[in-house]
């Protein structure tokens, strides 16, 4: 770890921390904190991703559509309109909207070779953007003077590394020049967030083996092809799979670095209560 104690960590000039770990457990919540009431960059790894490395992708997949209506069709042939997808912090939905899902084109989803094609789309862009971390701790500190750095990384950034690896280089790019937290989420948190995506599935990134086999398998078990599938009753079925492959591969990174609880974060209300969980959690590590 970059900090050898909670003290350590405490009298440092320039405090750096990347947070994972599910999306719904506090990673966002903490990064807005430290954004808005402290000397904090927010780097946020889904942002990157959707404006740097899948926002032409996302435009097209607009424009694709805006073709098939003959007004936009004209406008669009005549660069009369401009297409664009408003990516922000707290609004990914463009990002979403193109994964997409597989299944019934009528429900809204694309054949299962064109989903797979997006999903290795993100997994590129995922690993340049949470690469893009060492830059962007840099030009934080060099253009705008922030002495502190947090990356808000992507719930599948464990889909997108081999942390059992010691080699793996986006581990030890990550552990070199941040503070690897993992907020770790409990039975109770796991269910809520089974919830939460049942009423509002969402797509997401899975490594391909685990798609490839839910996919079969969901389709023997359902009796249904990929035309007849519900787009949303698949992604919901696989989410409560995913939670039970992810953790491990969690529990994996946290060796990297640390590990605080979501009942911990939800406590936190300043950055002095963050900066004090930092300190305890490496100092039980």
């Amino acid at each position: 770890m970059i900090y050898s104690s909670g003290s350590d960590y405490l009298n440092a000039r320039a405090k750096r921390v990347m947070l994972f770990g599910m999306s719904g457990l506090g990673k966002t919540y903490l990064s807005t904190l430290l954004r808005d009431h402290g000397d904090w960059f927010h780097y946020s790894v889904d942002y990157r991703i959707g404006t740097r490395y899948m926002g032409e992708y996302i435009a097209d997949n607009f424009k694709r559509e805006a073709m098939k209506v003959p007004l936009l069709r004209e406008l669009l042939m005549t660069d009369s309109v401009y297409i664009a997808s408003n990516i922000t912090f707290d609004n990914l939905a463009p990002l979403s909207t193109y994964l997409g899902k597989p299944g019934d084109p009528a429900k809204g989803g694309v054949p299962f070779a064109e989903y797979m094609k997006r999903q290795e789309q993100h997994r590129a862009a995922e690993v340049a953007a949470t690469l893009d971390t060492a830059r962007f701790m840099e030009r934080a500190k060099e253009i705008y003077g922030y002495p502190n750095f947090v990356c808000d990384t992507s719930g599948s950034i464990c889909e997108v590394v081999e942390a059992e690896d010691p080699t793996d280089p986006v581990m030890k790019q990550l552990s070199e020049t941040l503070l690897l937290v993992w907020i770790k989420g409990s039975d109770a948190h796991t269910a809520e967030l089974v919830r939460r995506f049942d009423r509002a599935p969402k797509p997401m990134y899975y490594q391909p083996h685990f798609l490839h086999a839910a996919w079969e398998e969901y389709r023997a078990t359902h009796s249904v092809t990929e035309e007849n599938c519900d787009p949303d009753h698949f992604v919901r079925w696989t989410y409560a799979r995913a939670l039970a492959h992810r953790q491990p591969r969690y529990a994996a990174m946290a060796r990297w670095g640390v590990t605080v609880t979501a009942e911990e974060v939800a406590e936190v209300r300043s950055t002095a209560d963050f900066d004090a969980l930092m300190a305890r959690a490496i100092d039980r590590t």
